[in-house]
């Protein structure tokens, strides 16, 4: 049964596939996008049975080491040009990453390598540790300007302090904290970031001109609701005009409309349960798992791919602000696609050993 998150992994994948062959279908010109994710993809799934060889507890005394060179690596990136107004990527030569990326799967080990031992989350000062080592990759990734992905690292903190034993009222007051916080959060965004939660909540009406900042959004609702129940696939192309089939980053971050257009809401609904089933699976690995090291990763690896797919699919059907964040195995992009990959790596090799090797004692 661990196998089966391969197969919903790979399913995930090709239906990625689908979805940039459509996208591909809408340029006036051949830009590879396809041809390119058939690289990643092979590259990725050869990493992924790649980690679940070695135990994955030879990477408890590396965690901290991890994150610290993710950390030095969201700093590199703004020794680089900006691209589409953001600092993003390390480029050497014609190859170019995405630190933050990778940065999310080292977050992960780190917090699991923090609270793996005895009581470390049921008392403050246990806590502050973890909360240490999410802020600066959080900060970092937030002045790129990258909102979305910022975004994911507070519910993986609360999650994985969760699992490992954290005080309800602790984890209450932590949150009621992070309210009163939210307007220094809203002064670290970008102009064009804070335009886009106010455009949330004055959403232009059908047959309306949205302005500069809805137009993607607008653009995207108007391409889902183009595919109907069954999608252009079956009922064919729903409208003449071309433009209605334009939305920005339509093999990227806006990969799911272009699955609801071509497959209709079923489709829709199928990438959906996909994601449900990876997560329901890598949690139950977690709580198969007597090991505490190895429990905490396979729950924070699967909040992670969790957290992204609901904030992706949140934004684009207009419940949450438009943000630069990709769909798990379904977006076009090598690095995140790589990290991902790793990720459900990283789930296997716990499922794979689940016993006890570091105590004697299961981890409640």
């Amino acid at each position: 049964m661990r196998w089966s998150l391969v197969a919903v992994t790979i399913g995930l994948l090709l239906t990625g596939w689908l979805g940039i062959a459509r996208a591909e279908a809408f340029q006036s010109r051949d830009v590879g996008y396809l041809r390119h994710q058939w690289i990643w993809s092979g590259i990725g799934v050869a990493a992924m049975l790649a980690v679940t060889w070695p135990s994955y507890r030879r990477l408890i005394p590396w965690s901290y080491a991890f994150l610290a060179i993710a950390i030095g690596l969201l700093a590199v990136v703004f020794l680089f040009p900006t691209i589409n107004q953001a600092h993003r990527w390390i480029r050497l030569g014609g190859v170019g990453f995405q630190p933050s990326e990778f940065a999310k799967v080292a977050v992960v080990l780190a917090l699991a390598r923090a609270l793996m031992v005895g009581q470390a989350a049921r008392s403050w000062r246990g806590l502050l540790l973890p909360i240490g080592l999410v802020v600066p990759p959080m900060l970092l990734v937030l002045r790129e300007p990258d909102l979305g992905t910022s975004l994911i690292f507070p519910p993986v903190l609360l999650a994985m302090l969760l699992a490992a034993g954290a005080r309800r009222r602790d984890l209450a007051i932590l949150a009621l904290l992070a309210v009163l916080l939210m307007p220094l959060l809203w002064l670290q965004m970008s102009a064009m970031q804070q335009r886009r939660i106010v455009y949330l909540f004055q959403q232009s009406g059908p047959g309306e001109q949205p302005p500069s900042d809805g137009y993607h959004l607008q653009q995207a609702k108007q391409m889902m609701a183009l595919g109907g129940v069954w999608g252009s696939a079956i009922s064919g192309d729903a409208a003449d005009d071309p433009t209605a089939y334009r939305v920005p980053e339509a093999h990227t971050d806006s990969i799911f409309t272009v699955v609801v257009e071509r497959y209709g809401i079923w489709g829709g609904g199928v990438v959906l349960l996909l994601y449900g089933l990876l997560v329901w699976r890598s949690l139950a690995i977690a709580a198969d798992t007597r090991e505490p090291y190895g429990r905490l990763v396979a729950v924070g690896l699967a909040t992670l791919i969790g957290v992204q797919a609901l904030i992706n699919t949140g934004m684009i059907v207009g419940l949450l602000p438009i943000t630069g964040i990709p769909l798990p195995f379904l977006s076009y992009g090598g690095s995140g696609l790589e990290a991902n990959f790793l990720a459900v790596g990283l789930i296997l090799n716990v499922g794979l050993r689940p016993g006890y090797e570091v105590t004697n004692e299961p981890f409640k």
